[in-house]
């Protein structure tokens, strides 16, 4: 065998074994890569906008309209200061038109959700905001009279942070024709069934009732259209003890309810407290159902 066919036989014998040698343990090297399938990214939901009310409102040519507003943390009808430039320009410009529009009103509407925690005395946290707008209005020199105030359930409000941009809105509009009549009817619907506040001893707080929130709007109201006009609020006792203790226990008992007006946006201005301590029983005082029926304040009105 030539060495040239020695050379050619042992190429031809590392091909075979290199074949044979790649078939059985590197049967995948050639073998295309597979592509690991693409992920798809997931994008988290974006936040939804909150909701913003503007600070507007229009008659005629004369218009307002500036997207800042009064703003309010949820739960509650504080108005968060400080209040832009704008709505103070505004507030100015609303007084301006007011005063020489005696006949004209500002109707202002707060705006609420129904899963926020109402802590005011009014019947809603809508209302309770118009309320704080009102007073805000009225120290900035507007008058009660050419205000009224509502409350609108509103659930598509989206807050921000906590936080309502503006849930309030306003409409200018005539006075009412009647509004005199109306202001009768309102003084003796207070008048006939006024507010009466219940006190345990050492009671410290007040929780209304539903009925008792309308009371409070209703005494507020009149008291913003009628010039002069008070709340009168007394403190009554049982006669458990001595009567000069009993007198200052009433006084105690209306202060504190004044003091709880005032915080609801009542002027204390506009209230008169007294106490007239075990004198006005409207039960027995020998038993104790009755003796806690006469521990009372009472709040009507007073022209």
């Amino acid at each position: 065998m030539t060495k040239t066919t020695t050379n050619l036989l042992g190429i031809l014998i590392t091909i075979l074994a290199g074949t044979y040698f790649y078939i059985t343990h590197c049967s995948e090297c050639g073998m295309s890569v597979k592509k690991e399938p693409v992920k798809e990214m997931v994008v988290a939901p974006s936040e939804p906008e909150a909701t913003s009310y503007p600070f507007a409102f229009s008659d005629g040519d004369y218009a307002y309209n500036e997207n800042d507003n009064y703003n309010f943390n949820m739960s509650s009808s504080s108005i968060l200061m400080p209040l832009s430039g704008k709505v103070s320009t505004g507030i100015t410009s609303l007084k301006a038109f007011l005063a020489e529009n005696t006949g004209k009103v500002i109707n202002v509407t707060g705006y609420y959700k129904n899963d926020e925690t109402n802590a005011s005395a009014f019947p809603n946290l809508g209302l309770a905001r118009a309320n704080s707008v009102k007073n805000h209005m009225v120290e900035n020199g507007i008058s009660s009279s050419q205000i009224n105030t509502m409350g609108k359930l509103m659930n598509d409000m989206i807050p921000k942070d906590n936080m309502f941009l503006g849930p309030i809105t306003y409409g200018l509009g005539d006075k009412a024709v009647n509004a005199e009549d109306e202001l009768q009817a309102l003084y003796d619907k207070i008048t006939a069934d006024p507010l009466v506040l219940y006190f345990n001893t050492g009671e410290a707080a007040i929780n209304l009732s539903a009925e008792q929130r309308q009371k409070v709007a209703d005494i507020s109201r009149y008291l913003d259209k009628v010039e002069g006009a008070t709340a009168q609020v007394t403190g009554h006792a049982d006669n458990e003890g001595r009567r000069v203790t009993n007198v200052r226990l009433g006084q105690g008992r209306a202060d504190f309810a004044t003091n709880y007006l005032e915080e609801n946006g009542i002027p204390k201005t506009k209230i008169k407290a007294s106490s007239k301590g075990s004198d006005a029983p409207v039960a027995t005082n020998t038993t104790e159902v009755g003796r806690s029926k006469n521990r009372r304040t009472v709040v009507t009105l007073k022209k």
